[in-house]
């Protein structure tokens, strides 16, 4: 698991700065309540999306639990930041008309019980926006990295925390049913067989660390073999879903 307390005041750096906030702030944008309305970003991280869905009409509540992180987000979101687990929000009961989650679901062994927390403090009719299918972004379905990372990626989808239909599968149970979805760019975030490469050798990308040795080795040599090495390959398109109470 990332350290976020240690990596706090670089994070936004190494995850695509503003340019990055600034596309997925329009995303969430597409599919928010329009008009007066009370959010909730859970997981908001250093606040660097949180600061621009404020609006005078709009609440705006970012939480989080780590401290490196609020400190940062209390920075962006004065007086709108508050300590808090994802599984047990301090926020009461069908409350909020939003619950925005972006690039979290992915990285909890079960997300049931943030979904079922994030159910919890929507008011009928409010909506969750999260992030999906993460370990897909990258992978543009005719690029040679996509070809040569499939059948570990396919192995590992079952595993996939942010599975799209397993997703919807949990926010059924709590009432939850889908109402628009849209795609955002992660800009700067395309990645090069060499980057590739060096994250599978420090063991930081999931469908290779759940793969034999052997298979890992494969797709890593398979990967040095790519022309243009250092060339970055298209930037990631992350999927955003809407659900609604």
């Amino acid at each position: 698991m990332i350290d976020y307390d240690g990596e706090a005041r670089g994070y936004d750096a190494s995850r695509g700065g503003e340019p990055r906030a600034q596309a997925t702030a329009g995303a969430l944008e597409q599919l928010l309540p329009q008009g007066p309305c009370t959010l909730v970003d859970i997981a908001c991280g250093t606040g660097i999306v949180t600061r621009r869905l404020l609006r005078p009409e709009r609440t705006v509540l970012g939480v989080d639990r780590s401290p490196g992180m609020l400190g940062l987000a209390a920075r962006r979101v004065p007086g709108g930041t508050v300590g808090g687990d994802a599984t047990r929000l301090p926020v009461a009961s069908g409350s909020v008309d939003a619950v925005v989650m972006v690039w979290l679901l992915h990285l909890l062994p079960d997300p049931a019980a943030v979904l079922a927390e994030a159910a919890r403090v929507l008011r009928p009719g409010g909506v969750l926006i999260t992030t999906v299918d993460k370990d897909d972004a990258y992978f543009v379905e005719d690029s040679d990295i996509a070809q040569i990372t499939a059948e570990l990626r396919r192995e590992y989808a079952p595993h996939v925390p942010d599975h799209a239909a397993r997703v919807l599968n949990w926010t059924a149970t709590y009432g939850l049913a889908l109402v628009g979805e849209t795609v955002f760019p992660g800009t700067g975030q395309g990645r090069s067989p060499r980057r590739w490469r060096q994250a599978i050798d420090a063991d930081r990308i999931p469908w290779c660390t759940h793969a034999a040795p052997d298979q890992a080795a494969k797709v890593s040599r398979r990967l040095s073999e790519l022309p243009d090495q250092d060339v970055p390959r298209p930037d990631p398109l992350y999927r955003l879903i809407a659900l609604r109470a």
